[in-house]
């Protein structure tokens, strides 16, 4: 045979195997937002872009963004994650979670586990693509400040590598979620999402990173009033209750 036909059967298996090569969609501008994480409700005419959890559907003619836990563990996921415990943070106390939220930190720390599981949240992230989604949000970035001090912040900026070009292989653009002093730019991400960035002064740093490439999202009425005045003119900002529950409250600027 020759080396010409032995030739073309890698080539396209190397064709199938590279990253989409279109650019994901940007976030639109002048539109508002909708964070909907608690579960789906009407979306108001004036918001154009919505925010929910990998388990929902998207929102027909809206830009659409997944949420996909992409660091630690869900509260309702405990079972199927026992069964790979090996991938979960541990010391001599046990499993560590982060208190707040009742979430096991995945083990990042070696390239072995980052691969492992970029696979499995790889498959979430396909599952977004495949039901529609635009975008997805990468939450727990910072996972590593809860870690009792096992997973270093160069162990998340290799994870975060990884899963971004998970979502980009996908077609997906890709969100930064906490972390407000590392610009995610340096690992692909395309835009953030900043919970609180009012209340903790944050929001002029991840402008610096992605201009208005911004999704703002306040749980205070004063944070939010003072997010609205400094940056509703750039970016989308809308105001939530804690639990963002359907019947909960909703604020635009």
């Amino acid at each position: 045979m020759s080396p010409v036909r032995l030739l073309a059967p890698l080539l396209l298996v190397l064709a199938l195997a590279a990253p989409a090569s279109a650019d994901p969609p940007p976030l639109p501008a002048g539109t508002d937002l909708d964070y909907q994480l608690g579960g789906p409700a009407d979306v108001p005419d004036r918001v154009g872009i919505v925010v929910r959890d990998r388990t929902e559907d998207p929102v027909p003619g809206r830009y659409n963004v997944c949420y996909v836990n992409g660091f630690q563990t869900q509260p309702d996921a405990r079972r199927s994650w026992l069964q790979q415990r090996h991938l979960l943070l541990a010391d001599r106390d046990g499993l560590v979670v982060d208190e707040a939220w009742g979430e096991w930190l995945l083990d990042i720390r070696t390239p072995a586990r980052r691969e492992r599981l970029a696979g499995i949240v790889g498959r979430w992230v396909a599952g977004c693509a495949r039901d529609g989604f635009d975008a997805v949000e990468l939450d727990n970035l910072d996972s590593f400040s809860r870690s009792r001090g096992l997973i270093e912040p160069r162990h998340a900026r290799a994870f975060a590598r990884l899963l971004v070009d998970r979502a980009h292989r996908v077609g997906l653009a890709a969100g930064q979620k906490n972390w407000a002093t590392w610009d995610g730019t340096a690992a692909g991400f395309d835009f953030a999402v900043a919970e609180e960035c009012g209340r903790y002064d944050e929001c002029g740093a991840y402008v610096d990173s992605y201009g208005d490439q911004v999704l703002v999202v306040e749980y205070r009425a004063r944070d939010f009033a003072r997010t609205c005045a400094a940056h509703a003119d750039l970016l989308p900002v809308v105001l939530r209750d804690r639990d963002v529950t359907p019947d909960g409250v909703r604020r635009w600027c």
